[in-house]
């Protein structure tokens, strides 16, 4: 059986990376392998957590220069490791209309909230955790969407709550939150992304 080859972007300490490079480990990711692991910056650990499970790791620094020249260096690595599915794991740079439209519903992005709550410009990281307790919700979560053209657009392909508990921080919902939904829909969304290109 041919897999799917798959690319994580990554720009940080990669716990989704690791969550995604178990669950390949497992089996639970039949139809895809992990090739390749590209970080926007060469000081993310996410990098040494690939290399420690084998999979070839490399930085195009986003810092360094011009989106285009970003996304021209970006799209070289992927053609040299031929990849067919992109997978967004912590990837804290913006990709430009240009370049998602060359991989149509094959760029998986996680977003650590039901979307479309707590969304849009800005809303990354803990922040989306503080603006859900500052809002007094009783349930977030995260979604697994593929990513189209139109900002914060996409098809939502899986979505797990979480709930929020009364002594909640930012920090302790934000570990729920990978814990129990984005650690298993990531692994998941990939399989079912990757299965459809068989």
């Amino acid at each position: 059986m041919s897999k799917a080859r798959i690319a994580v972007l990554v720009s940080g300490g990669g716990t989704n990376l690791e969550a995604l490079l178990n669950a390949q480990e497992a089996g639970q990711i039949p139809h895809g392998e992990i090739v390749l692991v590209c970080a926007s910056n060469e000081g993310a650990y996410a990098l040494e957590r690939a290399r420690n499970h084998g999979v070839p790791a490399t930085a195009v620094a986003r810092k360094a220069m011009s989106q285009s020249a970003f996304e021209t260096a970006l799209n070289i690595k992927l053609a040299a490791y031929r990849v067919d599915v992109i997978i967004l794991a912590g990837f804290l740079s913006i990709l430009s209309e240009e370049f998602v439209s060359r991989w149509p519903d094959r760029i998986l992005n996680v977003h650590p909230s039901l979307i479309p709550a707590f969304c849009g410009k800005g809303m990354y990281g803990l922040r989306v955790h503080e603006a859900a307790l500052a809002r007094g919700v009783k349930v977030t979560g995260a979604t697994v969407h593929l990513v189209n053209e139109i900002p914060d657009g996409g098809r939502i392909l899986l979505q797990k709550a979480v709930e929020v508990l009364p002594e909640d921080t930012a920090e302790t919902l934000q570990r729920r939150v990978m814990e129990q939904a984005e650690w298993i829909l990531l692994p998941q969304a990939a399989e079912l992304v990757c299965r459809g290109l068989a």
